[in-house]
């Protein structure tokens, strides 16, 4: 127990990914075991923790913004201490610490086991020492087979839920084997690690007991999932069984890479009970030669193909992905060659991103940068061709039957099972008069009636 003379109080705001929310929660379960009280506002909070994202520039000023926001809380009578955790934190470490210093403590993933103690010493009025930033995938043997030493054969489920949203999370692996030129991940985040099947059913089970009906499958390569294993079907064979826990009524899965989606797997997503058609595609480009240069695999053609297939076997998919323009080199041809690729992949929903140097990457040390007011211009030109393909693709769905997860009451907003959580589009069913509202977690089947941009409106049945 908290060795504290009462319950304090904390706040966790939580930026960056699906990822980070898990994290998020994780530190809740294990700060709620230790006596401390859970609020959700960081100015009702003794101490408000930050957990950051380091992905991109524009994700990290949002984490700087949001300790430099608690910060500001510190004259409000309740609100004692900031400290940042997260991949920003993790991967900047006493560098973040100097250049802000208006954070009381800056903690590295190395300190979430102990984090009540951590935070308990910064309320008291002590100081924790920055950690100095590591390649962490230098902490793991290089082969996958010999990771099986660094997981703990003995793991307590340490999670409480931040909101009673019908979806959760659920990591199933952490890190990432991948070279990709542009993306640090791998350096703060370490390499490839799978959670043991049992841990993730049994989590699985639990959020399913605690109100969550969709399970959103995360990591950093879910394509991966069962390599150190020995064994790449694992997560084919695990899909049927959590598809069998009581209450679950979604499977969903991300962050998939194209290179590594094999027959199995892509059967499984189409055949299982309660697996959702949906593909969240790493694409990134779609020029072979560009997509060399990002170390990854893959050209328009094999693309193409992959979304064909896909098709096939389900008509009515969801495929999402983002991709970067602007990356070192990049023509224009190699840029007209991804716009014809978008204009042919019909997808539901497209991040377009324009490059930018990231620190510790290989792309940083590439020559030919492509000037930034070409990039802006190549991101506001995709983008607006993106807007108007995903209207187009909406409208393709008019007269489709869905069913809707309900998320919003008053708005009666859900999404189909081709619409991931937070950055695809909605579903939104027609009022009619002297109906009662749907309630959030309800299940409705719809046809599809209209659009409104991006998003569907649809008629209950």
């Amino acid at each position: 127990m908290s060795t504290s003379t009462h319950k304090r109080t904390v706040a966790l705001v939580t930026l960056g990914c699906a990822r980070n929310d898990v994290d998020s929660e994780e530190l809740a379960g294990r700060l709620a075991a230790d006596g401390w009280t859970l609020v959700a506002s960081a100015a009702d909070a003794e101490v408000a923790v930050i957990n950051t994202c380091g992905f991109i520039e524009s994700a990290k000023k949002d984490s700087v913004d949001a300790l430099l926001e608690a910060h500001s809380l510190k004259g409000n009578g309740v609100t004692q201490a900031v400290v940042a955790v997260g991949c920003m934190a993790e991967r900047y470490g006493n560098e973040l610490a100097t250049a802000l210093p208006e954070a009381d403590a800056i903690l590295g993933f190395d300190d979430y086991q102990d984090i009540s103690a951590r935070l308990q010493t910064i309320i008291s009025g002590g100081s924790i020492a920055a950690h100095t930033p590591k390649d962490r995938r230098t902490l793991l043997p290089i082969a996958p087979s010999e990771r099986a030493s660094a997981r703990p054969s003995d793991i307590k489920l340490s999670r409480k839920r931040l909101d009673s949203a019908p979806i959760a999370s659920l990591k199933i692996a952490s890190g990432c084997d991948r070279r990709c030129s542009f993306c640090a991940i791998p350096i703060f985040r370490g390499s490839f690690v799978s959670r043991r099947p049992t841990e993730i059913l049994d989590e699985a089970t639990w959020l399913a007991e605690q109100g969550a009906s969709e399970i959103f499958l995360v990591s950093e390569n879910t394509t991966s999932y069962g390599k150190d294993f020995g064994d790449l079907k694992v997560l084919e064979k695990m899909l049927p069984e959590l598809s069998e826990i009581p209450g679950i009524e979604r499977i969903r899965l991300s962050y998939l890479q194209p290179a590594e989606m094999r027959p199995s797997l892509l059967q499984a997503m189409v055949s299982v009970p309660k697996v959702v058609p949906y593909f969240d595609l790493s694409f990134q480009h779609a020029s072979g030669t560009v997509l060399r240069r990002m170390r990854r695999f893959g050209d328009s053609e094999k693309f193409l193909h992959l979304i064909d297939q896909i098709r096939a076997l389900a008509p009515e998919a969801g495929i999402r992905s983002n991709v970067i323009v602007g990356f070192p080199g990049e023509t224009e041809e190699e840029y007209r060659e991804l716009v014809d690729f978008i204009s042919k992949a019909r997808m539901d929903a497209v991040g377009v991103f324009g490059y930018s140097d990231e620190d510790q990457t290989e792309a940083l040390t590439l020559e030919n940068k492509v000037a930034e007011d070409v990039i802006r211009r190549r991101v506001e030109e995709l983008s607006s061709i993106v807007d108007e393909l995903l209207n187009q693709r909406a409208e393709e769905r008019i007269g489709e039957r869905v069913r809707v997860l309900i998320e919003d009451e008053e708005l009666q907003e859900g999404r189909s099972e081709h619409q991931g959580p937070e950055v695809d589009g909605s579903t939104f069913i027609s009022f009619t008069p002297g109906r009662a509202a749907y309630k959030v977690g309800e299940y409705v089947d719809a046809v599809v009636t209209g659009t409104d941009g991006a998003d569907l409106i649809a008629q209950a049945i």
